[in-house]
């Protein structure tokens, strides 16, 4: 790790310590604790374990890393933070299987490499711990990467000991009806724990003028989760204004941002205002961020330092006061590891981390969508739909939406073209050709097993067979799989060893 390098995650530590110190939602801390961690010394996974002050035994696990939730990283969590409680110091072990520290093959299922731990303490008391941990593919951590975590842990600590708030934390909470409806009139959405849980960010981020990263599959929903924020935010009766960074050529990148002065280039007829001057004391929400060239990286960079724009062509500077969010539907950091991204201005977007969830993982809202863009589209079609079939809500619901929730909207609005005036349920026969063969094929995978076998093993070849074509419709990527069967990726990993479910070759 260069200085430079050093002195911008150091950055970063006090950039977060200013926002936790605006926030009043526990959970929330706890989920800008893990997210930031994790980047700083890039893990797999980041979790951090709360103990109960008043009865110092219970404990409350969250995950950062949205791969962390099986079993094996669970066993490694209990018997490490155990470890580190127990001897009241860290822990850097750079291979846990051959720590000598633990007991011979304790660690022997455990797909991770290795591991960093460092507890939260207030006046030398552990409150909790943080775990990071390396999956067998990375490299191990290092001395620095320890020290790093040390500080870390030791800015934030203060900020985690709200007795009030963690007393809280270990009761379960109450339905967010008020949350559900303060953000449907905004246009979002759902009632599902992965949207809830967005909301709650995007209602502790709105309360912080501090630049927002997004990231998350292509049509989830970012630019909608942007314009919420600027609308709860104390920058709302200014401009949100909105760029989509692939959409723009590379060479007008600079003058759509900057703006121009007349002459500038061929062309360029009139002095332009950029879109940074346009959203002066207000929002730019620039999306697909991963699309900016590499060269207008360094020259944002210097926008984001020098809070100041210089029109091409012209020698003038402008002041201007932007609050910036980003979206990415590519990680990031992946790109920064590439040397595709500027990692400086890496660390200068994800000040306030946001992901958002592809419609996988939210099943529970497909209905309530579907519900929403069908009354859009009767509506704007003027044709009064009462709504969905069963058969046809159910095959929305088990359908993959590879364009979530932009792909959604789209199918629903070509149901409502192809309708008649008359007609006041949307069923199978309205659907269109390939919508038909896919719910027949779905109907076939999910309910067509021969009953000539005993009901254990009917009941063995239907599970086979959900299994397999579950897999086989999400391109056998089990961590989707095991989320649409609803089961955990180690019961997935055990059903598909007895089952003697194997991936084709070639």
């Amino acid at each position: 790790m260069s200085n430079g390098e050093l002195i911008l995650k150091q950055e970063s530590i006090i950039e977060l310590a200013q926002i936790l110190g605006r926030q009043s939602d526990y959970e929330e801390v706890l989920r800008l604790v893990v997210e930031k961690a994790s980047q700083l010394v890039s893990s797999d996974s980041a979790l951090v374990m709360m103990i109960n002050p008043k009865t110092r035994d219970t404990i409350k696990t969250i995950y950062a890393a949205r791969n962390s939730e099986d079993e094996q990283k669970h066993f490694v969590h209990i018997n490490i933070c155990g470890w580190v409680i127990l001897n009241n110091t860290s822990l850097l072990s750079p291979d846990i299987k051959s720590d000598n520290r633990f007991r011979k093959n304790l660690f022997e299922k455990a797909t991770v490499k290795s591991t960093l731990c460092v507890p939260f303490k207030t006046e030398n008391i552990i409150i909790g711990t943080l775990l990071l941990l390396r999956n067998k593919s990375n490299n191990s951590f290092t001395e620095q990467d320890l020290s790093l975590l040390e500080k870390f842990a030791a800015v934030v600590s203060p900020f985690l000991h709200c007795t009030q708030s963690i007393d809280q934390f270990f009761i379960s909470s109450l339905p967010k009806e008020a949350l559900l409806s303060k953000y449907a009139e905004l246009g979002l959405l759902g009632k599902s724990k992965k949207f809830i849980e967005l909301l709650q960010a995007i209602d502790a981020a709105s309360r912080c003028d501090v630049r927002i990263l997004l990231e998350g599959e292509s049509g989830t929903g970012k630019e909608l989760v942007a314009r919420a924020v600027h609308k709860l935010s104390s920058r709302n009766q200014n401009k949100f204004v909105a760029i989509d960074c692939g959409a723009i050529q590379p060479n007008l990148v600079e003058s759509e941002l900057f703006g121009h002065i007349k002459g500038a280039f061929t062309g360029a007829l009139t002095d332009r205002k950029g879109l940074l001057e346009e959203a002066n004391n207000g929002t730019l929400f620039m999306d697909e961020i991963n699309n900016l060239p590499f060269e207008m990286q360094s020259k944002l960079l210097r926008v984001l330092q020098d809070e100041q724009i210089r029109p091409v062509g012209s020698n003038q500077i402008k002041k201007i006061n932007v609050r910036i969010i980003t979206a990415s539907s590519v990680l990031l950091w992946k790109l920064v590891t590439e040397k595709k991204f500027r990692e400086d201005l890496y660390y200068r977007l994800n000040v306030y981390p946001i992901f958002v969830p592809p419609l996988s993982e939210r099943v529970e809202d497909i209905p309530m969508l579907a519900e929403h863009f069908l009354i859009k589209f009767s509506m704007k079609q003027e044709k009064e739909i009462e709504g969905f079939s069963e058969e046809v809500l159910d095959f929305m619901k088990h359908r993959l939406w590879a364009g979530n929730i932009r792909e959604l909207e789209n199918c629903v609005e070509r149901l409502v073209t192809l309708i008649t005036k008359n007609q006041k349920i949307i069923d199978r026969k309205i659907l269109p050709l390939e919508l038909q063969k896919d719910l027949k094929k779905s109907k076939k995978n999910f309910t067509e097993i021969p009953i000539i076998k005993s009901l254990s093993e009917s009941l063995r070849d239907y599970e086979e067979e959900l299994i397999r074509n579950t897999l086989i419709s999400c391109k056998w990527n089990q961590s989707k799989t095991a989320r649409l069967l609803n089961i955990s990726e180690h019961d997935m990993r055990y059903k598909m060893k007895k089952l003697r479910i194997e991936k084709p070759k070639g």
